[in-house]
């Protein structure tokens, strides 16, 4: 499959057209527009420093059905104890910076480039992007980011400074989305930590289906409260 170089209007190839991993275009910008056009046709950008942008739409799709999140005995005690004060969008800059910047096994670097933080930051000023954080002893302890559009949830990142903080961030990103009747949370890649969470591949074509019958769903602007 050729890889499409994008033009300045704000356009993307059907994602079918995408490689055998995923990769679909090259170029263009970060603008809000762009963004939130592509995260509404199943696509998304991923690429490290040096890197022109690169656009992605994988095949199979990673998501998590918050219904079908699964809430482990051990997570299940953690919350009972009452250890971590959980807020969201209390924080987004320092999620952002902390996801850009905590290592991880198997990566040598960072895809959170500051050209991506500052985007993701503009969207977060414009409703569109929101934090799940939580804190222990009064400091950020854990958290995730990610576009809300329509009922869906596009989860972008997320990091632990204390064992499990992450884990309970997403406990309460799930229960938001339960109450607030969203569909599902796209985690884009598998990996077994979220496979261990409830979250499943589904292909391409069943995940832009279910894409577009979500955004039909109002989107949930501005800043999020958590309960």
């Amino acid at each position: 499959m050729p890889v499409y170089n994008l033009i300045e209007e704000t356009v993307f190839p059907d994602p079918s057209m995408a490689d055998h991993d995923g990769l679909l275009a090259i170029g263009g910008d970060l603008s809000p527009e762009r963004l939130l056009l592509a995260y509404s046709t199943g696509i998304f950008p991923w690429y490290s420093t040096g890197q022109p942008i690169l656009w992605w739409s994988p095949d199979p799709r990673m998501v998590l059905f918050p219904n079908q999140f699964k809430r482990h005995k051990n997570l299940r005690r953690l919350l009972e104890q009452n250890k971590f004060e959980v807020r969201f969008d209390h924080d987004f800059n320092q999620v952002i910076e902390l996801c850009s910047h905590i290592p991880r096994k198997g990566q040598e670097d960072t895809w959170i480039t500051d050209e991506m933080k500052k985007a993701y930051i503009n969207l977060h000023h414009l409703g569109f992007c929101h934090s799940a954080e939580t804190y222990h002893n009064g400091k950020l302890a854990g958290g995730l980011y990610g576009i809300s559009l329509g009922g869906v949830f596009f989860g972008e990142s997320m990091f632990h400074l204390v064992t499990d903080a992450s884990k309970v961030a997403l406990w309460h990103l799930v229960d938001f989305c339960l109450s607030h009747d969203f569909d599902m949370i796209d985690v884009q890649q598998e990996t077994a930590h979220l496979q261990s969470m409830g979250a499943v591949a589904v292909d391409r074509g069943k995940f832009l289906l279910l894409l577009n019958e979500s955004l039909k769903k109002q989107t949930l602007k501005g800043k999020w409260l958590y309960k």
